[in-house]
């Protein structure tokens, strides 16, 4: 069952987060489930959790994005910002759901394109995102060591 994260998934989506890249992030979590929240019209964010049929308070996995306009003059898309899924919920297409889920929300929007990043050795991400018909765009990252 994919719906829009409640305030209470906060916590299972912050704990979880935490078990895949061990940096625990609670302030961040709930910032982006507030900016789900803002706005008038559309929402400033989509913030949305897949729960378990017969346990609707449990997460199983989160998917975070937002439509974003016009950044170095690429039209406006859907940006999936962060998408994971418990270990032991995985290969039972939860991660596939979420995606469509929010594929869906951005089509609403009025967008005709879905992105993200992937780190160039995130091999599971890398695979996931592959199979789910994202490929290389037309932007290359570029960064510089502060």
């Amino acid at each position: 069952m994919i719906r829009a994260a409640e305030r209470r998934d906060v916590v299972e989506v912050t704990a979880l987060d935490a078990q895949i890249t061990g940096l625990p992030k609670p302030e961040h979590w709930m910032e982006l489930f507030r900016r789900q929240r803002s706005g008038g019209g559309a929402p400033a964010g989509i913030f949305l959790v897949a729960a378990a049929p017969a346990e609707p308070e449990r997460v199983l996995g989160f998917i975070v994005g937002e439509i974003r306009a016009w950044e170095f003059g690429s039209d406006p898309c859907g940006w999936v910002y962060a998408l994971s899924v418990r270990p032991d919920a995985r290969e039972r297409g939860v991660g596939e759901a979420l995606l469509e889920a929010i594929a869906g929300a951005f089509r609403q929007a009025g967008m005709g394109k879905m992105r993200t990043m992937v780190a160039r050795d995130a091999i599971l991400p890398m695979q996931f995102f592959r199979g789910e018909g994202l490929m290389a765009g037309p932007y290359i990252q570029l960064e510089k060591d502060l």
